[in-house]
């Protein structure tokens, strides 16, 4: 029995990943594999990634754990060891990206009931579960927050901000909204308790009492997250592992099956697509410049033609 086209789209994808993570772990720049495919450098990071992950879940790697796969010098030190376990490697067992979690608005609220009830920092710790749900941001763009990217010099909340280019992962501006009522409830909550804490204050009249410049979400003796280089010689690449981690936390005591910050994003992305948002605009919030790196990600719904044609005339 054949494979329908769907299927068949899949196993060509995810044999094209296989040989883009062959060219990688033989030294190929992310660039250069991108170009060479006709794709942008953002989805043949996330695709080669993706597969390494799979790779140590099904076979496994020598050598690599699932949490090392996100680093490509890992990659290359266990070139031997993907290499042999690529051949006892199944591509017909890898589900399609676009099977990936998307929560239904029931399931988000279940997750925040839980973190609110199991969290030892329940203001802090909601405030951070519903941000990628309502803004799409990742943790590393969180932990560069500042207050005053979320709040105007008054203490109201700036419903239209940005994400500046030194907070953006790729380091472009692109267009920030806060307009997500259980978020601002949350944040509001949490900055309440910053302030009686005494973390990371300001005029006493301004900005809510806070330091503007300050970052939006400090740890719990008011530390900053600290931001730490995350690739080689060269690379321009920053990760905060803290935050991560914390982000890891929230998301079990949320104990939603498939929540992550990916899941979170392609909810927020399935959300723009019911309210008639287009892959440019989808792709503007969410930081993607290549539509289809978005389509990707999460196809567009296309509705059935017999709905579209009902009642036309």
């Amino acid at each position: 029995m054949e494979d329908d086209p769907e299927t068949a789209g899949d196993r060509r994808q995810t044999l094209q990943t296989i040989q883009m993570l062959r060219e990688v772990i033989d030294g190929d720049p992310y660039a250069t594999v991108a170009q060479r495919w006709g794709l942008s450098r953002s989805a043949v990071d996330r695709r080669i990634k993706g597969l390494a992950v799979q790779l140590t879940q099904a076979v496994g790697v020598d050598g690599l754990q699932e949490s090392g796969a996100a680093f490509v010098k890992r990659l290359r030190m266990h070139r031997d060891a993907i290499l042999q376990a690529l051949e006892h490697f199944d591509p017909t067992q890898v589900s399609s990206q676009r099977e990936a979690r998307v929560l239904k608005l029931d399931e988000v609220d279940l997750g925040a009931r839980r973190v609110r009830s199991r969290s030892t920092r329940p203001l802090h710790d909601l405030a951070l579960y519903y941000l990628p749900f309502a803004t799409g941001l990742r943790p590393l763009e969180v932990a560069r927050l500042t207050v005053g990217d979320y709040l105007l010099e008054d203490g109201s909340v700036r419903r239209e901000s940005r994400v500046r280019a030194d907070v953006a992962i790729n380091g472009r501006d692109r267009p920030l909204f806060f307009s997500h009522r259980r978020l601002d409830e949350a944040l509001g909550d949490y900055l309440d308790e910053r302030l009686r804490a005494g973390h990371g204050l300001g005029a006493a009249e301004h900005w809510r009492g806070l330091d503007p410049h300050g970052p939006l979400f400090l740890g719990a003796e008011g530390e900053v997250y600290p931001i730490t280089p995350n690739g080689g010689e060269g690379q321009n690449r920053y990760v905060c592992r803290p935050l991560l981690e914390i982000y890891r936390k929230i998301f079990r005591q949320a104990d939603i099956p498939g929540l992550c910050t990916q899941s979170a994003r392609l909810t927020l992305m399935s959300r723009m697509y019911e309210r008639g948002a287009d892959e440019d605009q989808v792709g503007l919030v969410l930081g993607i410049a290549d539509r289809s790196a978005v389509r990707e990600q999460l196809p567009r719904p296309r509705p059935e033609l017999a709905k579209v044609l009902e009642e036309l005339a």
